[in-house]
Parts: structure tokens; sequence; C-alpha cells
């Protein structure tokens, strides 16, 4: 099988690259042997073309800033393969208009193009919102408060290699997931019924497509004004943006706390009761939804006005501003462990069939055929553990045998998280990394380093293999070929790598920008990275070397996370209503202002599916899209700008 194939270049060809009559949710309803008959392509149409990968990479590069910046604020990421669907779509068709492209992509061109993106764009850039922030933030002393960053090769390898490793552990799960159980991947039917759609509809894809476009151009505005250092600011010599991120306008509000130096009373914007004045939190907002987003608000409410004064009281707190990271981190990191871990446990049925699945085998050996080879996982799978392996012990400290067992333990826990993704849509990720800590932080108690990097192998390489399957189900609905299909998705491995390791570094030039300094507040909360931390901090010093506070917090955290997950269980008819775990931790552990603008992007989201659904269904995705593409990258082209050119 060659590399690549070569574009359709005649009218008959370019036929040939049109959708199926069949459509992707019929498609799923059929065995593996009648796919084969009435779907499956083969490779008369055009699929893994060099055009693909090249637009794919270049689109996942940029994508992957959306998903760093979003991950750095909110600590969850935003799968990117039906934007990537609708970008490359209207890219593609303007290329073709002013004569830059020759002929249409065919539709499994463009699932190729949206596999390549997908994992250059979410599936490499999980390590950089929880690992490897927390190792920066685990590097602070009182003597270097801005810590020291990873070696750009050590951390451009350690991306890589983990990358590499979940799309090789997927391998040996595709087939049975997806052709012969046919679990559902809803992210991967959406994508196909996407694809599908703006192949036939091309007025409706226009329309998305400007609706995306004109979103991110209105979103890239704040930032410019906000981040370059258009003015002069109040110390001599220093500058500051047109417009301050942040605008005081609660300060009418009631509050609670004295300053004890002046014996001031603290004003709401003290406690981070702010207005942001950015879009990308409200976007982030829309996708979320009510739930989650109402949740967050509740406990950032409870931080403001009854945990972080009582923390000041009693000497947990130093200063309001940063009284989500001093004590609401020991509430809000305890509860979502223990939703996560209460959440995985019970779903013994999901275990179990996963286990079962391994042995899995049968169908006709020219079927095996088309299916990516297990030679092609083994040779994956070692050259990914060794490189593992090797940089795990040279720089984090971590025992080969060790390191080994944490790549074994990634494979188990790896299965189960492509099983909970296949019938749910949720990768539970963060729950599975917890596991990894807790298991290392019985081996290897004192060595907070070790204990994150193992856990970030879980997390990293479970959500690489699950994003490679939904991607794989998405083009196993349109007839694609697998083996095309995970190539496109492995070469899209190397432009995630790149840009997450530079955007990370540009967005967070030091530790600083996640822990905010005296006068200014953290430009990236990072709460996923401070969940992480604060696990690893446990483990290495302790629960006795906590403040009695934080000890206290800890048990309540547990106990309300439990209970949480214990209450939907036995009441699931009114799960809508109740509060979500995930989103109460999360509340705790993040500046308030950015779960208020959360809360505002679902309402307005809420609101606009009530005054029009089937708009509201068709716009909000590629309205909320825009908005973070566009201000994300602008931003990271700022921050280019500023550490680069303006750094003085």
């Amino acid at each position: 099988m060659a590399l690549f194939q070569k574009p359709a270049r005649t009218p008959a060809d370019i036929a040939r690259g049109r959708p199926l009559d069949i459509s992707p949710t019929e498609v799923a309803a059929l065995d593996e042997d009648e796919w084969y008959r009435q779907v499956f392509r083969g490779d008369e149409v055009p699929q893994l073309t060099l055009r693909t990968v090249v637009m794919g990479s270049l689109l996942g590069f940029l994508l992957a800033f959306t998903n760093l910046y979003v991950g750095l604020k909110t600590g969850w990421g935003l799968g990117v393969a039906i934007t990537a669907c609708i970008v490359s779509f209207a890219l593609w068709n303007a290329c073709l208009k002013v004569g830059l492209a020759r002929t249409p992509l065919s539709i499994l061109e463009s699932n190729c193009l949206q596999s390549t993106a997908s994992a250059a764009g979410y599936s490499t850039g999980s390590t950089m919102v929880s690992a490897t922030p927390a190792l920066l933030l685990l590097s602070v002393t009182p003597q270097e408060p801005a810590g020291q960053h990873l070696p750009w090769a050590v951390l451009a390898g350690w991306t890589f290699f983990l990358g590499m490793l979940g799309v090789a552990l997927a391998v040996p799960m595709k087939r049975n997931m997806i052709n012969q159980e046919r679990l559902r991947f809803p992210s991967g039917i959406a994508a196909a019924v996407t694809l599908q759609s703006l192949f036939n509809h091309g007025r409706e894809a226009a329309a998305k497509a400007k609706a995306l476009f004109y979103a991110a151009l209105v979103a890239s505005v704040p930032p410019i004004i906000m981040d370059l250092p258009l003015r002069a600011g109040d110390a001599p010599g220093a500058r500051k943006g047109l417009v301050p991120d942040t605008s005081p306008i609660f300060n009418w509000l009631p509050s609670r706390g004295t300053n004890p130096k002046t014996g001031a009373a603290f004003s709401a914007a003290d406690w981070n009761i702010l207005l942001d004045n950015k879009l990308v939190m409200i976007a982030a907002g829309a996708l979320t939804g009510p739930r989650i987003c109402l949740s967050m608000v509740a406990s950032g409410v409870l931080l403001c006005y009854w945990l972080g004064p009582a923390g000041l009281t009693a000497g947990a707190v130093h200063t309001p501003a940063h009284a989500w990271r001093e004590i609401g981190v020991w509430v809000g990191a305890p509860m979502m462990i223990a939703a996560g871990l209460l959440s995985f446990a019970v779903q013994g049925r999901t275990l179990g069939r996963a286990l079962r699945s391994l042995g899995t085998r049968g169908g006709p050996q020219s079927h095996a055929a088309v299916e990516v080879p297990g030679t092609w996982f083994a040779a994956g799978a070692l050259v990914a553990t060794v490189g593992v392996l090797a940089i795990g012990h040279m720089h984090f400290g971590i025992p080969w045998h060790l390191g080994l067992l944490a790549v074994l333990l990634t494979f188990f826990l790896s299965l189960v998280a492509c099983r909970a993704t296949g019938e749910s849509d949720i990768t539970p990720i963060g729950a599975l990394g917890k596991i990894t800590q807790l298991v290392y932080g019985v081996l290897i108690p004192q060595n907070a380093t070790a204990n994150l990097m193992t856990a970030s192998i879980t997390a990293n390489a479970a959500a690489s293999s699950a994003d490679l399957l939904t991607d794989l189900k998405s083009g196993y609905l349109l007839g694609a070929h697998p083996r095309r299909q995970f190539v496109a998705q492995f070469l899209g491995i190397f432009a995630g790598t790149a840009a997450t390791v530079l955007g990370f570094r540009l967005l967070v030039p030091d530790a600083t920008a996640l822990t905010g300094t005296a006068s200014s507040p953290a430009a990236f909360p990072a709460p996923a990275a401070q969940a992480w931390l604060a696990v690893a901090q446990v483990f290495q010093k302790g629960l006795q070397n906590l403040h009695p506070m934080a000890r206290t917090c800890i048990w309540w955290g547990l106990a309300a996370g439990a209970l949480l997950v214990v209450i939907e269980l036995v009441l699931p008819k009114y799960r809508k209503w109740l509060p979500s775990p995930t989103g109460l931790g999360l509340g705790f552990i993040l500046p308030f202002f950015n779960p208020f603008s959360m809360l505002l992007g679902a309402l307005a989201a809420w609101l606009w599916s009530r005054r029009s659904s089937a708009h509201a269904d068709r716009y909000v995705v590629p309205v909320a899209s825009g908005i973070i593409a566009g201000e994300s990258i602008v931003s990271v082209a700022i921050a280019l700008v500023n550490n680069l050119l303006l750094r003085h």
C-alpha cells in the first residue's frame, strides 16, 4: 500500500468521491459483513492524499492552540473534529474559487483531514493542561517564584511518545468495539453526519462556515486591545493594554473579610468577583451547558462568601485573590476525584466487557487484511514504550520497572477509557490519571515528579486512544479504509506536538502565569494541574504537613463528591436538576470570573434554543467554536510578539 494516494482528477473520479446514498445512522445498524458489502469503498475513492495531511496538520496546529488555551483556563479539552470538518470544507471551496486548488476533496479525504487535525488539535495536548503545568508549579519556591520549565526537547519527546503510545494501543480495540459490537461513539457519528451534510447541502455548510469565521473575527479583537502593550502603565516605563482584562463592576455587592494589614474591608473584586472582558469562557459555557456552569457558579459563591473568609480567619488563606488555590483546591480536587473514581467503579459492566473483548477474534481473513495489522500495534507500542521509559527514567526519576508498570497499567486503563467513550462519549481521563497517581503514591510516595508524570502516561495515552477510535468510527460510517485513516491520525501527532509545546511555552513563560502575582490574577488558573498537584503533594508531604483546615476540606470534598454520585445513581430521573460534582469541584478551583462568564454563555445558548431550537442546533457550535478559535489563536500570536519582540 503506497503511503499517499493521488487526488481525483477526472469528473468520473470526482463523482465517485461523493457521499454514499446510505446515511451514517443507517450504516451504524449494519453488521460487519453487511458493512463490507454495502459501505466499504476500498481504494476506489482517494482518502489519504498529501493535500489532506498537509491541510489537516496546519489546521490541527492552529486548533491545538485553541484547546491548550481553553484547557489552561478550564481544565478540559474540546473536540475539534466537527470544527475541522466545517473549516476545511469552507477553506477548500474558497481555494477552488480562486484557483489555488484544482479539484474538490472527496468526502473520505475530508474524513482523513479531520482525523489528522483531531490528532494534532486534541489528542496530543492532555499533558499540557495537567501534568506539565503541575510540574512547573511544583518547582516554584520562595527563592524562585517563576519556577523552572522542562527543556524543550524533553517536553516535545514526552508529548510525541505519549501520543504515539495512545494511537498504538487503540489498534487491538478497533475491530471489536467498532465493527463487531458497534459501540456508538456519539462524537464520531456527529462528525460523519456533519461531513455528509456538508457535501450534500452546500448552502447550509457555507452558512455555518460564515458564522464560524465572523465569530472568530469578533473574538480576535479583545486580545488585541487587552494584551498588546499599547499604552503607558502605572509604573515608570511599564506598558499595558488599552482595556483591562477584567472590570470590577460588582463592587456594589457585599463582601466578607478585612485586610489584616490595613483593616479595610475587602471588596467583591478582591475575591475575584469581576467581569471577564474576553469572550472565550462565554463560548466554552455555551458548549458546556447550564447544569455544569450553574454548579460552578454555586461553588464559586460558596468559596467567596464562606470557605474563603473562613480560611482567611484560620490562616489557610493569605489573600482573597488566591483563595481558589490556597483552600478551594482542597475541596474541589477531592470532590472531583471521589466523583470520578466512584462513577468509574460502579461501571462494572463496562470494565467487564472491556476485559472480555481483549480476546475477541473472528470474521473472514479478507476483513482482517483491511484492518490495521497487529504488527503496526507491536512496532508502535514498542517504540513509544522505549521512548517513554527512557525519558521517564532520565528526566523524571521514574525507575525502569515502575515505568514499564505504568505503560502496562495504561494499556488496561486505555481499554476501559475507549469503551467508556464508545458507550457514553465521555473519556474519564481525569479519573484514570488519579488511579495512576494513587498507585504510584503508594509505590514511590516521596517522588511527586514521578507521581505526576506516570499519571500523565495514562491520561494522555487514554485520550489519544479514545480520540482515534472516535475518528475511526466516523470513517467506518462513511466507508473509509481504516489503515489509511490510522496513518492520517498518526501523522497528526507531529503537528500536535510542535503546536502544544510551542503554545505552552508562549502562553506560560513562567509559573506566575499560573499562580498570579501580588498585583494581578493568574492568566491561566489551570484547574486540572492544580488538582493533579494537590494529589501529588499529599503523597509527597503527607497529610500531617497540610494546614488543619486543608485536611478537613479534603475529607469534606471526598464525602461530597461520593454523596453526589450516589444521589445521581439513586435518582437518575432527576439527574439534570442535581448539581454536577465536576462542576462544583471546578468552581472551587477557578477564579470566580471564569465560572461566571461560562454561565453567561450557557444561559445565552439556552435562551437561543428556547427562541429557535432548529436555529440554535445549527449555529451554536460553529459560533462558539469560532469564538474559541479566534481568541485563542490571536492570543497565542500576541504572546509570541510580547515574549519575543517586546520583552525588555
